[in-house]
């Protein structure tokens, strides 16, 4: 992985981080999720008046990631309802860059390397880790962690699939531009069904929040799928999931949460990772 590449995708990391935090600061949950996925739209239709449009071959691409991408907004909401925040979303997103080695080895032909292949697993443990910082629900609570592990799978599954059909498509852009249109109509409509008011109060009245969150998001990803095109899949995945220690960087210094040692050794454990990625080659 090239020094541009791996800059590009930790600023992705930071952007990532940052909408989350706006989720995370919000009481409704399904409302923060929909007015971010709903604010990608406008950012993707812009994409496509700048960026080619994909290549045909791409297509079922675009429609299998958007389909996935709604699957993982829609099980990461459920998980929240049975699990503490602090431990699902560590564990769905440690869990998601060895899914992704995993199946980019065994079905994609991808090679890496000893030192590749342990810095992946240094960044899945030092994230999961965070799963201990409190004891409260998490792996202890069955059904949140079960949730949590299918948000991995969704998270690996996209991860793969957008990967690829970005370089089939010859434009990540352009790519990403329609799939988030796809992505944010179908969203809306599951949201009309099963939660009244929702959409609704995402494009008024939280219209400033829908706008600035869907935009970090959507920068977020945007660079993550340029990056898929020029970085093995795995790499790309596993450095962009070190978000969850900017997250935790953000949340001390912005929400004044307190430090403890396993965060420190757990932001430790994953910032090796991504330094042994840099030399993995």
């Amino acid at each position: 992985m090239s020094v541009t590449v791996m800059l590009v995708v930790l600023l992705a990391a930071l952007f990532h981080a940052t909408w989350n935090l706006f989720v995370k600061n919000t009481a409704d949950k399904h409302l923060s999720m929909t007015a971010v996925v709903l604010g990608h739209v406008p950012f993707g239709a812009g994409a496509l008046l700048v960026a080619p449009l994909p290549d045909a071959a791409s297509l079922g691409y675009i429609l299998a990631g958007a389909l996935l991408h709604v699957g993982y907004q829609l099980f990461l909401l459920n998980s929240y309802r049975h699990g503490d925040l602090s431990q699902v979303y560590p564990l769905a997103r440690g869990v998601a860059p060895l899914l992704v080695a995993g199946a980019s080895v065994l079905l994609l032909g991808e090679r890496l390397s000893v030192t590749e292949t342990l810095a992946v697993a240094a960044i899945a443990l030092g994230i999961m880790s965070l799963t201990l910082v409190r004891r409260r629900d998490g792996l202890r609570n069955g059904k949140g962690a079960l949730l949590a592990l299918g948000t991995g799978g969704f998270i690996a599954a996209y991860s793969l699939v957008d990967g690829t059909g970005a370089r089939l498509a010859g434009t990540a852009l352009g790519f990403y531009g329609c799939l988030t249109i796809i992505n944010g109509a179908v969203l809306a409509l599951i949201m009309r069904a099963t939660r009244p008011g929702v959409v609704t109060a995402a494009l008024t009245r939280n219209l400033r929040f829908t706008l600035v969150g869907g935009g970090a998001s959507f920068l977020a990803y945007a660079l993550v799928t340029w990056a898929f095109t020029m970085a093995p899949i795995p790499l790309v995945t596993a450095l962009r999931e070190t978000s969850i220690i900017f997250a935790l960087i953000l949340g001390v210094v912005v929400l004044k949460e307190r430090l403890d040692l396993m965060k420190v050794a757990a932001t430790a454990c994953t910032l090796a990772g991504a330094c042994l990625l840099r030399f993995g080659r």
